[in-house]
């Protein structure tokens, strides 16, 4: 029992190898160097670092190089220059197909089933075109000296076509320039006799300065030993200088020791005279102090004589002057006394005249107000009639002043639309006539008496009022 079930055990290994090895086959895988082009029912698609599984019989695959491409760009025929010199280059380019998705798929369609050997040759042709057109436009001097220039426009010029073709050109680098006719073996030749001729004069001139330096250090030194003898001569000339003004300065101090001398002398017979005119000037000065002791005793005895004399003044003059002003104050003093005299007269008068004023107003008022009282004592016995008669001797008034208004129309425009009592200037005067007629109904409204039955009493009331006594009709006169 237990053989088949190794078996079974043996058959499911096998069988999970088998897939594995064709999962293997099927699951393809791209490096960072490459990039697979897979087509077929799911269509193109680019597979680059990372793998994907291809479908047998219903898709492709194929690998693209991304690696950098190196050959040699060297055309068979001569590069002819500006100068319509013949000239072989030989150039080594680097060249890539460029990692973006788009320029791949490109690289692809021109380049996917070719080989290597011949896809160079496609981009050999390229690049030798635009170098025979490069090498047209220059000089062999600067083809020659100036090498990165070319590689430089040789990357510019290019880029165009090669990224048409997915590609990119990191480096083009010249190699050698030949030339058949020696032209540039033979253009060094003028550097060459330059390069001699620099040599030969730089060696001339070394010697020249060699002898300037020379002359210029037997000058230096005859300089220097000339200067030397200057500084000798000086220095002697200022020893005997010094010693000069040693003696010069010795006799002038014997000149001023003499001169000192000679003026303490001088100065010990000025101040002799000195002191005696001193003495001489004390000696007058105690002759002017006794001149002026004697000259105060003067003065004094000239103010006694003036206190004297104001003395006598006093007693004559001054009496009569204080006579003189007790005189004019009395006369003052009489003068004040009559003035206020005056002004108080003047005061009463004016205070009579107050309070005679001040009577006549209050009489006056008092009479006013007894009127009053007497005119209210009349209103108090006024009877239906004479309120009556009072209404209606102030209805006019009352009319005047409901048409006061109409006074301070200036100027009144109709414009008539009618015809009889309601146009034109008949319908104002109906308005104003209206306005009259309402004036008893005010009247009854104010009073509240009905005027057709005061009007039908008139005669009755005539009789029947009892006749007015004395005040009253004082009353009513006033």
């Amino acid at each position: 029992m237990e053989h088949p079930v190794f078996v079974y055990v043996g058959l499911m290994l096998l069988a999970l190898i088998f897939l594995m090895a064709m999962f293997a086959r099927l699951f393809r895988k791209a490096g960072p160097h490459e990039a697979l082009i897979v087509y077929g029912f799911r269509g193109t698609r680019i597979v680059k670092g990372r793998g994907t599984v291809i479908f047998p019989m219903v898709e492709s695959v194929r690998g693209l190089s991304l690696e950098l491409m190196s050959f040699d760009v060297a055309p068979q025929q001569d590069l002819y220059t500006r100068q319509g010199v013949a000239v072989t280059v030989e150039a080594v380019a680097q060249i890539k197909v460029k990692s973006d998705p788009e320029s791949i798929l490109t690289a692809a369609e021109q380049f996917l089933t070719k080989p290597p050997q011949e896809r160079e040759g496609l981009i050999r042709l390229v690049m030798e075109g635009h170098l025979r057109g490069i090498i047209g436009q220059l000089t062999v001097e600067e083809i020659v000296k100036q090498p990165e220039m070319v590689g430089e426009r040789m990357r510019s010029t290019c880029a165009d076509d090669i990224n048409k073709m997915g590609l990119e050109v990191i480096s083009f680098t010249i190699k050698e320039v030949r030339d058949k006719n020696e032209y540039i073996s033979n253009m060094g030749r003028p550097d060459i006799v330059r390069i001699r001729r620099d040599a030969d004069v730089a060696a001339a001139e070394a010697e020249r300065d060699t002898a300037i330096r020379r002359a210029n250090a037997s000058r230096e030194a005859s300089v220097a030993k000339s200067q030397a003898d200057q500084e000798r001569v000086i220095a002697e000339t200022a020893s005997q200088t010094k010693q000069a003004e040693a003696t010069r300065d010795l006799e002038i101090k014997k000149a001023e020791y003499m001169e000192t001398t000679k003026r303490q002398q001088a100065q010990a017979d000025k101040s002799y005279e000195i002191q005696t005119n001193i003495m001489q000037q004390r000696v007058r000065a105690e002759e002017i102090t006794i001149h002026l002791v004697e000259k105060e005793h003067e003065v004094k005895v000239q103010q006694a004589e003036i206190l004297r004399r104001e003395s006598e003044l006093t007693a004559t003059v001054m009496k009569q002057a204080e006579f003189e002003r007790r005189r004019i104050e009395t006369m003052a003093e009489a003068e004040r006394n009559r003035t206020i005299a005056e002004a108080e007269g003047r005061a009463s008068a004016i205070r009579a005249q107050g309070e005679a004023e001040a009577e006549i107003i209050f009489k006056k008022g008092e009479a006013e107000a007894k009127a009053m009282n007497v005119k209210a004592e009349a209103y108090l016995q006024f009877n239906q009639a004479a309120i009556v008669d009072k209404l209606i001797t102030n209805m006019p008034e009352v009319v005047r002043a409901l048409a006061a208004p109409l006074a301070n129309v200036d100027r009144i425009t109709v414009v008539s639309t009618g015809n009889g009592a309601t146009a034109g200037l008949n319908k104002i005067t109906g308005d104003i006539t209206q306005m009259a007629a309402q004036i008893p109904a005010l009247f009854e409204s104010l009073s509240g008496m009905n005027m057709s039955e005061l009007f039908s009493k008139i005669r009755t009331i005539g009789d029947e009022s009892p006749k007015p006594d004395s005040k009253a009709k004082g009353a009513g006169q006033v």
